[in-house]
């Protein structure tokens, strides 16, 4: 009995036109490999990110400080950042600059925040 009210129930909020967090329940499985899918190439993406600024931080703080340069260009690349968005981002990035020379995992995840997903 208990089962039949809780199919009866996912059931009746498939059919809600009304917007709640979940979303439809029908749609479940699709969003959870769709999912799966957008954090593997996130993952990946990161880790592109991650190799590049790990080898090339004296580089990336230096474009930082001059407000530019390839190697920040060639980290927003492999981050897939909109174009549009690098030069506001880099304004902000160098506000944050003396975090960004000690703290190498808070400059990758600042490249990696404003990246195409």
């Amino acid at each position: 009995m208990r089962k039949l009210a809780v199919l009866f129930l996912v059931v009746l909020s498939a059919c809600s036109s009304q917007p709640n967090h979940l979303g439809n329940p029908l749609l479940w499985p699709v969003n959870a490999v769709s999912n799966a899918f957008g954090n593997a190439n996130y993952a990946a993406t990161r880790g592109k990110v991650e190799v590049f600024v790990k080898t090339n931080h004296p580089a990336l703080v230096a474009d930082l400080r001059a407000g530019g340069g390839p190697a920040l260009t060639q980290a927003f690349d492999i981050a897939q950042t909109p174009q549009p968005v690098r030069g506001p981002h880099t304004l902000q990035m160098q506000s944050d600059l003396s975090l960004y020379e000690t703290n190498i995992a808070a400059l990758i995840t600042a490249i990696m925040v404003v990246s195409d997903p």
